[in-house]
């Protein structure tokens, strides 16, 4: 932002009104989506968003706080950056079928799709496949678009149907089309990586890379300059099936271990959603977890704690299928707004932006 001429502030009359339309079209979209849950038995829960972690995914950033007791002590807390822990916690309680609205914190995170606080839906079906969740995927496209009266979504040149039927693309077949590369020939059926025979693949299809990257450096360049930008055009797309390695929440698939049961959903680009059939392996989930926190360790300098209550859970949690969708991009989409801040009634302060 330009110090010596700010822009209007998102309050300022003239501002707000150009904002409105979007917002009444975030209010029309959310009251649709809670008939939608309601509709299919699932329950409506609200979480706290002070908990022991944050989230132990390496690039995940939460805002750190502080708990006073009566006793006048401070006890380390974060603000979540998903709902999700809080929901499985629910799930092991049992609750079958879950929906959260839920206010989320990310640091490091503003841009155009991105906001330091933002909305995020997350849904859980007990006992059901994760399939079943990309079924609930296109039909809230197609009932956002509906609701807004949007026959296409469009962003920066990009668009799509959004009553098609989104294509289901596993990563694998997405590295081999977009990039030319064979992924799984550098993926041990443990789930074992081969960092220098993913280079070798890199550097023989043109893309940069540095000595100290690691596999998963390697998988997310390829990633955000092959893939991203070619998925969901024309019609959404599900890219499914990551390897195991880049997916610390979810169970392996049955028909190929270096592979999990996650997906994501893209449209004109924009990742929406991101899915798994849950791991319910407390141990296994311990050693993910300590895993995303020495990465966290070795790239920032810092680490969260991992919650213990959640592990203990984990092992009273069904087999499970549990998504989480960005709400603001999809309303920016199906609105036709440029920006998030454009669908979100108050945005956070620039501060030092």
């Amino acid at each position: 932002m330009n110090s010596a001429q700010p822009a209007s502030p998102w309050w300022s009359p003239e501002v707000h009104a150009d904002r409105r339309p979007f917002l009444l079209g975030r209010n029309a979209i959310k009251a649709e989506f809670r008939a939608y849950f309601a509709r299919r038995d699932f329950i409506e829960v609200e979480t706290a968003a002070l908990q022991i972690s944050p989230g132990n995914e390496a690039h995940l950033h939460g805002f750190a706080t502080k708990l006073i007791g009566n006793d006048a002590v401070p006890h380390a807390l974060y603000l979540h950056t998903s709902p999700e822990f809080a929901c499985k916690k629910l799930l092991a309680a049992g609750e079958t079928r879950i929906s959260c609205f839920a206010q989320v914190y990310r640091n490091r995170e503003r841009g155009p799709l991105h906001h330091p606080e933002f909305t995020m839906l997350e849904w859980y079906r007990t006992r059901e496949s994760y399939e079943r969740l990309m079924k609930d995927c296109a039909e809230l496209l197609g009932l956002a678009a509906e609701t807004a009266g949007a026959k296409t979504f469009v962003f920066r040149g990009k668009s799509i149907d959004p009553f098609a039927e989104p294509e289901r693309v596993a990563v694998a077949e997405a590295f081999e089309r977009f990039a030319g590369i064979d992924l799984l020939s550098s993926i041990s059926r443990d789930g074992s990586t081969d960092r220098d025979r993913l280079a070798d693949d890199l550097l023989r299809a043109g893309i940069r890379l540095a000595d100290d990257d690691s596999w998963a450096d390697l998988f997310s360049r390829v990633m955000v300059e092959k893939i991203e930008p070619r998925l969901g055009q024309g019609r959404a797309t599900i890219l499914d099936e990551y390897p195991v390695s880049e997916a610390a929440l979810a169970r392996p698939s049955s028909a190929d271990p270096r592979v999990a049961e996650r997906f994501e959903l893209y449209a004109c680009g924009v990742e929406l959603a991101n899915a798994f059939g849950e791991l319910t392996n407390p141990d296994e989930q311990r050693r993910r977890f300590k895993v995303e926190m020495a990465e966290k360790l070795r790239i920032y300098g810092e680490s969260y704690p991992i919650d213990e209550d959640l592990l203990t859970a984990l092992s009273l949690m069904p087999e499970t299928s549990g998504i989480a969708l960005g709400f603001d991009r999809l309303v920016m989409l199906a609105t036709g707004a440029r920006r998030i801040d454009e669908v979100i009634w108050t945005p956070v302060a620039e501060i030092g932006v």
